[in-house]
């Protein structure tokens, strides 16, 4: 079908959201994680959608608020590819650097529906007060117990979730665009429902059998189309490589910042030769102490990578002893003329990925 047809619900309420925002006396902005992944972006935009069309309150306005500035949205290859099968224009989206939280906040219209965390990030912390809703998968941070709605569960996709609700009495809203951004999305999130990847739930196969259903969409073809365009990054260089997926933290005394790079180390260096340069570049912009980039790569199977960046000799050989003897199984690769600030490596265990690299990064860390 042309990308334009079949999304004609989920549109019209996306040309409202503007004019809702600022005429409701309530602005529930539905905000997904600071990586901004496709699954964070497809929950936000759902959940509002299903809330927004279903809510009683005609003085509360539901927007759907993608969590990086729009200049970035182009990184996310992934979901600028599928955002566009399922017929949504990026001009229908609103992104962080074009609504202001604060003012929202000062005025008292403002609440926070939390999907794809249930912590704020730390430039939302600041409205931790506002958080009225949570609809997430991660492992529950213990917070907003008085939440209106309080979803969190570990399965493979946000989008599982906000999906279980829109079938459960709202099915109606699912027209043909909003059916296929969520479960492309939940396919993307548990490798095309496989169980040896260790992500798929009972929850997300009943979930995506449904949509399945509802779409008519080929499970094969709708999952390789999305799978290669998050690994397209042919047009990046190595600055959109390391924003396209990145989390910062302060640790003690150290910020460090890890970015998820879905291309090998080779293919890297061919693309940029000095990549040390453009690493130093990256780092000294942000005031990291260190700077990971998680590799990940299908070719053919799974594999993972490990860059390392640390200008501070006695802190890089601490961490780069850890890392060497922690169960990452790390090898190290040759690639001449990387500059001593630089290592690099295979990663031999694939199951440890950003997620569980970061507490055990960050408990060394504290220590030190």
């Amino acid at each position: 079908m042309s990308n334009m047809e079949g999304a004609d619900k989920l549109r019209a309420y996306l040309r409202t959201i503007r004019d809702a925002m600022q005429a409701a006396s309530t602005v529930h902005c539905v905000v997904g994680n600071e990586s901004a992944d496709l699954d964070s972006m497809a929950s936000a935009v759902m959940h509002a959608y299903s809330r927004g069309s279903t809510n009683a309150q005609n003085d509360a306005a539901f927007v759907p608020l993608i969590n990086i500035p729009r200049a970035d949205f182009k990184l996310r290859t992934e979901a600028v590819f599928l955002f566009n099968e399922a017929g949504v224009e990026p001009d229908l989206l609103l992104f962080a650097d074009e609504v202001d939280l604060a003012k929202l906040h000062s005025e008292g219209r403002l609440k926070l529906s939390l999907v794809d965390h249930n912590k704020p990030a730390a430039a939302h912390s600041k409205f931790e007060s506002a958080v009225a809703e949570i609809v997430d998968h991660h492992a529950d941070e213990g917070l907003y117990h008085d939440a209106a709605l309080r979803v969190i569960e570990p399965v493979g996709s946000t989008a599982t979730l906000v999906a279980e609700a829109i079938l459960d009495g709202h099915e109606d809203l699912l027209d043909e665009g909003a059916t296929k951004l969520l479960l492309g999305t939940i396919l993307l999130d548990t490798v095309n429902l496989d169980p040896e990847a260790k992500r798929v739930t009972p929850k997300d196969e009943r979930v995506a059998a449904k949509l399945l259903a509802l779409s008519g969409v080929d499970q094969q073809e709708l999952f390789d189309a999305v799978q290669s365009e998050k690994f397209n990054v042919s047009a990046l260089d190595t600055a959109d490589l390391l924003r396209k997926d990145y989390k910062e933290w302060q640790i003690g005394e150290y910020r460090i910042g890890i970015s998820s790079v879905l291309l090998s180390v080779g293919d890297w260096l061919k693309k940029d030769p000095a990549l040390s340069g453009a690493l130093t570049t990256y780092a000294e912009a942000r005031n990291l102490d260190l700077l990971l980039a998680m590799n990940a790569y299908t070719a053919p199977k799974f594999t993972r990578e490990l860059v390392v960046y640390c200008p501070d000799q006695s802190l890089r050989e601490k961490v780069l002893q850890f890392l060497e003897q922690s169960e990452l199984q790390l090898q190290s690769i040759d690639a001449g003329d990387i500059d001593e600030s630089t290592a690099l490596y295979f990663q031999g265990n694939p199951a440890i990925s950003r997620k569980k690299l970061q507490p055990m990064l960050a408990e060394f860390l504290v220590k030190l």
